[in-house]
């Protein structure tokens, strides 16, 4: 309720969905999702952050969502370069300034979106402050397939394979399936409920397992910022004690030395710490 959806285009072609919530005065909050993620999975959060007085924009990156898929196979998730992202953050911020949404602005970023807004913090100075949820910042791949994983995936884009999908995808929906009690992404009932019916009622929403260039794209973007800068801006990042997809190691390496970061641990938390229990939220 309250919220619009417009397309624009990106700088380097493709038509990317936004959706934005202009209900507050305080500020606007940036929502980068995950992975797979769309617009509408946020609503309920954009409900709660215009009770507090916030405006809300969300987008669809490339690849997912209503945003272009890149490939013939729709329900594959893929990137040409990870860098590819950032024209898909230029987008949204013309979004919010073509639409006065108001200043300042704040990031909060999950999963995937962690990773992208990294990068934007490095690169641009448009945000007062950031929060990242679960950040992509390291990936938890089995050890049996780590040195798989550091070979395979580029050898195949270079081979113009890189459209096929990760190891151990496939195309269908991880929401629908997987049974709740065995799901690796909320201990919540009801968010995930939430989740299902979306995409069950929406099956445009549905996207399966990564490409290869997807997967080595990401795993080389997570090592070049390792090393890069420290963005100076006061950060905050939420690690669930339950991670099974991300790599929390990463990131609490990532964060030693960072001084403008917090780094609090959600106890019997998984991976989606925006749809988990009331208190985890």
């Amino acid at each position: 309720e309250g919220g619009t959806a417009l397309w624009t285009r990106a700088q380097d072609g493709g038509n990317l969905r936004s959706g934005f919530w202009n209900a507050g005065t305080k500020g606007t909050v940036f929502l980068f999702p995950g992975r797979s993620e769309y617009v509408e999975k946020y609503g309920r959060l954009a409900r709660d952050l215009a009770a507090e007085g916030w405006a809300t924009l969300a987008i669809d990156w490339r690849g997912q969502g209503l945003s272009d898929r890149l490939l013939d196979d729709v329900n594959i998730g893929h990137v040409r370069r990870f860098t590819d992202y950032q024209h898909d953050v230029q987008a949204a911020i013309d979004v919010a300034k073509a639409q006065g949404l108001p200043r300042p602005w704040h990031m909060l970023a999950h999963s995937m979106g962690g990773c992208i807004g990294l990068r934007t913090l490095g690169e641009r100075r448009d945000f007062e402050t950031a929060v990242f949820s679960a950040p992509m910042w390291g990936i938890l791949i089995a050890p049996t397939l780590q040195a798989v994983s550091r070979v395979v995936p580029r050898a195949a884009s270079l081979l113009g394979q890189g459209g096929r999908y990760a190891p151990t995808t496939d195309g269908g929906s991880y929401l629908l399936k997987n049974p709740f009690d065995d799901n690796i992404l909320t201990t919540d009932r009801d968010h995930w409920d939430y989740m299902v019916r979306q995409v069950k009622d929406q099956p445009v929403f549905r996207l399966g397992g990564p490409s290869l260039t997807w997967l080595a794209e990401a795993l080389a973007e997570t090592r070049r910022l390792r090393t890069a800068p420290h963005p100076p801006v006061p950060v905050q990042i939420g690690i669930a004690a339950l991670e099974k997809i991300v790599d929390n190691r990463a990131t609490e390496a990532m964060v030693e030395n960072w001084g403008s970061a917090t780094l609090p641990r959600y106890d019997g938390a998984e991976h989606e710490l925006l749809m988990e229990r009331p208190i985890v939220r």
